[in-house]
Parts: structure tokens; sequence; C-alpha cells
């Protein structure tokens, strides 16, 4: 399992080239599939500020491989809107608050959401219904 805030930072790196594109700038969550849709970049040479997820080959501590530049700059499809999840309130469906996002940790391989480290206590990533501008909302139980 890896953590958003151990991939910010991060260089992205081709595998066939052993080109740097840039820097993990953040990760977009598509709450749908409850996994990670794209990498936005920072400091982006060439091509792309955003790589659909497909095109990610490993994720480590040191850096994020992708497959070539070609596939990093063939895009993503229909990506949803990005937003923040790191720092935004948690809310059940219901509308009880659960805290805040302190970080999420993620399958690196499938790019699969698994939890949602909040400061009131972990949520198992199948529980996320949607990821707004006001909160991350969350399957509870009525409060």
């Amino acid at each position: 399992m890896m953590l958003f805030t151990q991939t910010r930072g991060l260089p992205v790196i081709t595998a066939e080239e052993a080109a740097t594109l840039g820097t993990v700038d953040g990760l977009t969550i598509d709450a749908r599939t409850r996994s990670i849709a794209c990498l936005r970049l920072a400091g982006a040479r060439k091509g792309r500020a955003v790589i659909d997820w497909s095109a990610v080959e490993a994720v480590g501590h040191d850096a994020v491989i992708v497959r070539s530049r070609v596939a990093a700059e063939s895009g993503p499809g229909d990506v949803p809107e990005h937003r923040e999840a790191v720092g935004s309130r948690v809310l059940t469906e219901y509308g009880v608050e659960h805290g805040t996002v302190k970080d999420v940790g993620f399958d690196p391989g499938s790019g699969r959401v698994l939890t949602l480290y909040t400061a009131l206590g972990d949520i198992a990533g199948d529980h996320l219904i949607g990821l707004g501008s006001y909160a991350v909302v969350v399957r509870g139980e009525r409060g």
C-alpha cells in the first residue's frame, strides 16, 4: 500500500526512454470506480500535465514509472474533475461529520483506493461515494 502523501513530489519516469516527465503534483480519484483516474504533474516539460493511470507501470517510494512517453502523451480519456482529497472534510451520506482526510491509502498496482485516513478514524475505500468541492462523501450510519 502507498499513501497519497508519499507520492507527492516523486519523479515520473518513462520505462522505455528513462526520461523524466515531471513530478507528481496530485492524484485524481474517480469516485465511481473508487480508484485513481490519473496523475497530475508539476514541472512537465513536454506533453500533458495529466497522465492516465492506465499508463502507470509501477509506483515506488523513489519514483513513478510509466510505460513510455507515447503512452503518457496519449492522455486520459474521460477524467473526472480533480478534487483534492487530502485535507477535505468528510461527510456521510446522511450529513454526519467524520473529520477531515489526513491521507489516502491505495494499491500501487491497481490504483484502487483502500483506506481514507481521517481525523476521526479510518474509512474503508469501498465506502467512498463521492468527492466534491465541499467534502468527501462516504457511506455511513444515520447519526
